[in-house]
């Protein structure tokens, strides 16, 4: 075990050294990220450090844990936690050294499901799931006729296994989830309690989609105008958009609001994808690496939208993937900015899967916007400042969305 141990331990400060050898690539808000496979950009050449052998200077620093840790091994009352755990605990804790929110370990079960938000489809049983705060143990809600319901699971069974294995009080809401999910068309056994009695069902997993984006004409409000909302930036966002202009200027769309309020970002090609839909030509984005090294985004062609007036509705939960979007329609003066300053997350994340099915995002760049502004940490100030007050949210009256009509209908003659 103590051999297991420091292995495991020493990879933890070898795989930070690894990072700088690799392309960038992007992640969004906290965790959200484009995960790419290890590549080098022009005239770069990559090392590849031995994860498993220290230098010299490492394998002295590190001499302290195993200090430590073989004290606490020795002496402490309770039960100690497996070396995985050890490992990932001593990884988080190396990572919050560098003072960076965004450089980031995702533990397997995370990391899976960060993949099915990404990828916009995933294979389920068609449950909700939840923690219950009183002893800690998972409880299913049925979809309408999903496959869980018509297998015969009913609302407040509690999940107690999945497959071989028995859950417990520790295992946190991502690790079950992970667990029910899968390949689609694959079966799965879960065994729940109700009334008393342990019940066990399998279930072939079915495809679950998970939509990027809202659309509806807003004849009632403004004649002529479409509302389009993207809640995160997915593989599938693309294509969303797309489609939903082409429904819009088939319904006679001439106006449109774009709604980025509360999007946390995603994968930045999708973001690019979206920008390009609405502009035709120019630069997106600027990105900064170490040293200086700078890259612009150009805009891509094909865009469907770059004729139609429209604003951008914004907030504090507006951030990343979905600043890059803001920024680029505004600095190209093709949209107002309605509502809140926007978050201010403008940083760029290698992500780095690992062979455990974990991953590590690290910090590699930051961008700007078109003119060159920053954004990490300071945001994007709207043209138009609205915030939504209390009264108005518990009367369901959208006072960034009447406000970014207001604007719309008064930049067009």
């Amino acid at each position: 075990m103590r051999q297991t141990l420091k292995a495991l331990a020493v990879i933890l400060l070898c795989l930070l050294a690894v990072a700088a050898a690799f392309s960038a690539g992007f992640a969004a808000h906290m965790v959200l990220a484009e995960s790419r496979t290890a590549s080098s950009t022009p005239g770069q050449q990559i090392v590849l450090l031995d994860p498993t052998q220290p230098d010299e200077e490492e394998a002295g620093a590190f001499a302290i844990f195993w200090e430590a840790w073989h004290l606490v091994k020795q002496h402490f009352l309770g039960d100690l936690p497996a070396p995985q755990q050890v490992a990932y605990g001593a990884l988080k804790g190396a990572l919050q050294e560098l003072r960076d929110p965004y450089t980031t370990f995702v533990e397997p079960a995370s990391r899976e499901l960060e993949r099915d938000e990404h990828r916009g489809r995933f294979g389920g049983i068609g449950v909700w799931l939840y923690q219950r705060e009183t002893d800690r143990r998972f409880v299913l809600k049925p979809h309408p006729d999903g496959p869980a319901a018509s297998a015969g699971v009913q609302e407040d069974d509690v999940l107690v296994q999945v497959d071989d294995v028995v859950l417990t009080e520790t295992m946190t809401i991502d690790q079950v989830a992970a667990l029910v999910r899968g390949p689609i068309g694959t079966p799965v056994r879960i065994v729940v309690e109700r009334d008393g009695r342990r019940l066990s069902f399998t279930i072939t997993r079915q495809e679950y989609q998970t939509p990027s984006v809202e659309w509806r004409m807003l004849d009632d409000q403004a004649p002529h105008a479409g509302y389009l909302r993207i809640t995160m930036f997915t593989e599938r966002t693309g294509a969303e958009v797309q489609s939903a202009l082409q429904e819009m200027r088939a319904r006679g769309m001439e106006y449109l609001v774009l709604d980025l309020r509360d999007n946390p970002g995603g994968l930045l090609e999708s973001a690019l994808d979206v920008a390009s839909q609405f502009l035709r030509d120019g630069v997106l984005m600027y990105e900064v690496r170490r040293g200086g090294e700078e890259k612009s985004y150009p805009v891509r062609q094909g865009g469907t939208a770059g004729d139609i007036p429209m604003v951008v509705l914004v907030n504090g939960g507006t951030a990343s993937a979905a600043e890059i979007v803001a920024g680029a329609l505004h600095d190209h003066q093709r949209a107002l900015l309605v509502g809140e300053k926007t978050f201010g997350k403008g940083s760029v994340q290698l992500v780095f899967d690992l062979s455990d099915g974990s991953s590590i995002h690290i910090t590699v760049a930051r961008w700007l916007r078109p003119s060159r502004l920053p954004i990490d940490g300071t945001g994007i100030e709207p043209d138009h400042r609205v915030s939504l007050t209390e009264e108005q949210r518990q009367q369901g009256v959208d006072a960034l969305l009447n406000a970014g009509i207001a604007a719309l209908m008064a930049q067009t003659p």
